[in-house]
């Protein structure tokens, strides 16, 4: 079976810095793409970011010049680095991949901005 596991959630004041991880496990190599996608209270879940298998990057428009995704070499884990975090940033984020021509989810994990 192929899951996601997201970690490094957690609570940072505004201005503040966190890191999500998501590896893959179960038979998961080789995705086409892996990022984040968020979801807000009331609102509808938005892309953060994504990588596809060449490397290329893509960035919600909110988060560009704050948040940067990168992946280790095997291509099974996705970090997403969060800089200078705002309240607006409050959501569940979860981990996604495309693989095997179907959509993947993680169970998702908070963070929380404080004002």
């Amino acid at each position: 079976q192929v899951q996601l596991m997201e970690s490094g959630g957690g609570l940072v004041q505004t201005g503040g810095s966190l890191r999500l991880s998501c590896s893959g496990s179960g038979r998961f190599s080789s995705p086409n793409a892996m990022g984040w996608y968020r979801q807000a209270p009331g609102k509808q879940r938005e892309l953060v970011a994504n990588i596809a298998g060449g490397g290329i990057t893509n960035y919600g428009d909110s988060v560009k010049d704050r948040f940067s995704i990168s992946r280790d070499k095997m291509h099974t884990t996705v970090y997403l680095q969060m800089n200078n975090l705002k309240p607006d940033d409050t959501a569940t984020y979860y981990c996604w991949a495309r693989i095997y021509g179907r959509d993947l989810w993680g169970q998702g994990t908070q963070v929380t901005v404080s004002s």
